[in-house]
């Protein structure tokens, strides 16, 4: 069991507002804080070079502890600084040719769908959404009957930004690799409140943020790349950390998930990802997802039973996720005022996942993600504060 008043101890920035927000940019705790500033504070004493040097150690065990987040090797593991840069970098780096074929599903998040458009468009590719069934998460059987050989990759949202769904992922990825196309996982919004196993997930890609339920720095994210493929694929990018320079016309590229990395980064970042890992394999990741999984039900039950409230989450397995609409109230309206009452939860637009919201008729949702460190007080201070407003 979590010891829920360490973990707000940790987190000072909960003890004096309603922090309904780890779905957007959560709460660091303390330790990681406090690595970052050493870092930085050393970087001061004796530069940056000399401090990395010094750091060596513990920023390559970064890897290690995503790697154990995961079940990954260390070498299957890019650090990057942010979710898009390790979904573009994967999504890049496969090989894509006119007549060919790439699939994403209705939650598709905005910016991995402008990348597919834009780049289906440059190279005469076609992109075709994969239906949801009844419930709101992807229709397998709609899958299987979409999936031929001219398919390359099956682009797989794990958790949308708003819906509160999670979508099944072993069972996309025996079908897309049945017809050999590859699946990128988007974990964005899983990695850090769900236990995960790339293995028995069958994933060739997963990309994942440090800022949300992780509750590490923002500018920083991971890539996970299947062993087996890293070494397959070449990134659109390089530079003399992800390959060598070995001649005056040839260089050699990194032969692990390295190679998708860039040799200029924030050190103190990515020490503070790393204790962010570290902490979250401390608490123990599946007593993390039984907390946010009970205070998400707790919500949505509460928010059920208000009058002039609509819970707008769908799926047969549900998150940390709440989404809702509040009658006669814009949701951005929602949001200030609730901030007003220190309340933080964020409005979730059309426009980020627009086939989505497009299919249910809605412009925006309320979105609320209580984390483990959110205390019974604090969910229950959040409907009043809701029933408040809606009456």
């Amino acid at each position: 069991m979590l010891d829920l008043e360490q973990a707000r101890r940790d987190t000072p920035g909960c003890l004096d507002k309603v922090f309904l927000d780890s779905a957007g940019s959560s709460l660091p705790p303390t330790p990681v804080l406090d690595a970052v500033f050493a870092h930085l504070r050393l970087e001061a004493d004796v530069g940056g070079y000399v401090a990395a040097a010094e750091r060596a150690d513990d920023l390559a065990a970064v890897k290690s502890s995503l790697g154990r987040l995961i079940g990954a090797s260390a070498d299957s593991i890019a650090l990057v600084d942010s979710a898009t840069t390790a979904w573009n970098d994967f999504f890049h780096a496969v090989p894509l040719r006119a007549g060919d074929r790439v699939l994403i599903s209705e939650v598709e998040y905005a910016s991995n769908a402008i990348a597919v458009l834009q780049r289906a468009r440059s190279v005469g590719a076609t992109v075709d959404v994969i239906p949801s069934d009844t419930a709101g998460q992807i229709d397998v059987a709609a899958l299987e009957a979409l999936l031929d050989d001219r398919v390359r990759l099956v682009s797989l949202v794990h958790v949308p930004t708003n819906g509160g769904l999670v979508n099944p992922v072993r069972e996309v990825s025996e079908l897309a690799h049945s017809h050999g196309a590859l699946v990128l996982l988007d974990a964005c919004q899983s990695v850090g409140q769900i236990a995960l196993d790339v293995g028995q997930l069958g994933v060739d890609a997963l990309s994942a943020t440090g800022r949300k339920w992780l509750r590490a720095p923002r500018g920083t994210g991971f890539l996970y790349v299947r062993p087996e493929l890293a070494s397959t694929l070449e990134p659109a990018a390089l530079d003399l950390h992800s390959a060598e320079w070995t001649a005056a016309d040839a260089y050699r590229l990194a032969t692990d998930a390295s190679r998708f990395e860039f040799w200029e980064c924030d050190v103190a970042a990515r020490l503070g990802l790393g204790v962010a890992a570290d902490y979250l394999l401390d608490l123990g990741v599946d007593d993390v997802e039984a907390a946010v999984a009970a205070g998400a039900e707790h919500l949505r039950s509460g928010l059920a039973a208000i009058p002039g409230v609509t819970v707008r989450d769908l799926g047969a397995r549900r998150c940390g996720i709440v989404s809702f609409t509040v009658d006669g109230f814009d949701p951005g309206d929602v949001r200030k005022q609730l901030a007003a009452r220190n309340v933080t939860v964020t409005a979730s637009l059309r426009g980020s996942t627009l086939l989505d919201m497009s299919a249910r008729g809605l412009d925006a949702v309320v979105r609320a993600s209580p984390h483990y460190f959110c205390s019974p007080d604090d969910l229950d201070r959040f409907l009043a504060e809701v029933r408040t407003l809606a009456n």
